[in-house]
């Protein structure tokens, strides 16, 4: 494993399970001291002791990330702690509700998970990154349905697509001070919020809705949360020094049809 992290300081927001906790060990294996954020205090706490065990350093916060002082509390710790940020991701997100009938505090919540939260977790934590001296690197994870359109869940695609626009704006917002943005857009990834995506009607089929799926996807199966990870090391390392304000589909090749 390369130490592209090596005395680098990340912080990865939705830290604690899934996609996240991948990219939290990623991150680890390659140097980083990580911070791990997450609404759940014992799934970020579990990360963090996993990362430790395996010799790398981290430490856990519980983070609600809709909620603007909790996400100020990260950042003034890392503040205190560090000084610095070299690494940010913004992992949180819900499915959205199937349909279109989608009642006033559905609207809210899903507004809150999938926009909010990531405009203010890049936003809230923009200054430590620009002290980084020009290797400060944020990213974000969107989905395939802000670049194809989700039929089960226009929502779901409207509050995802939001990220693709805005991550534009804060590459070249940041471009001055060196900081880079990006977005990654996973398709099927086999993680536990998989079965929220294709369980939405009750009685559903999740397992024959989930191979269904698959097999429309031109390598023929699902990611595997690593293979994520391993593409948001790259953007977040210098490796990716020249590339920022882009959107990159992780996806078998779905949105190449």
């Amino acid at each position: 494993m390369t130490r592209r992290f090596e005395n680098r300081t990340a912080a990865v927001v939705g830290g604690g399970s899934g996609m996240g906790r991948s990219i939290s060990l990623r991150l680890a294996d390659e140097g980083a001291h990580v911070y791990v954020a997450d609404l759940g205090a014992d799934a970020a706490e579990a990360v963090a002791k996993e990362i430790v065990a395996a010799g790398g350093s981290a430490v856990a916060q519980q983070v609600d990330a809709t909620d603007n002082d909790s996400l100020r509390a990260l950042f003034d710790r890392v503040r205190d702690e560090r000084g610095v940020l070299h690494a940010l991701h913004a992992q949180v997100g819900m499915p959205g509700p199937a349909g279109l009938e989608v009642s006033d505090e559905q609207w809210a919540t899903n507004v809150d998970v999938n926009v909010k939260s990531a405009y203010y977790t890049c936003t809230l934590g923009f200054d430590l990154l620009k002290a980084a001296g020009g290797t400060g690197s944020i990213t974000m994870t969107s989905s395939t349905s802000a670049l194809v359109g989700s039929p089960f869940s226009p929502i779901y695609s409207l509050t995802k697509g939001a990220l693709v626009p805005f991550s534009r704006s804060l590459a070249l917002n940041g471009a001055p001070d060196g900081v880079r943005v990006n977005v990654v857009c996973p398709g099927t990834v086999h993680t536990p919020m998989l079965a929220q995506f294709f369980g939405r009607e009750p009685g559903a089929d999740v397992s024959e809705l989930t191979k269904d799926f698959v097999g429309g996807i031109p390598l023929g199966r699902g990611a595997q949360p690593e293979e994520v990870a391993a593409v948001i090391a790259f953007l977040l390392s210098d490796d990716a020094s020249y590339v920022t304000g882009v959107t990159i589909p992780v996806d078998g090749g779905l949105t190449a049809k």
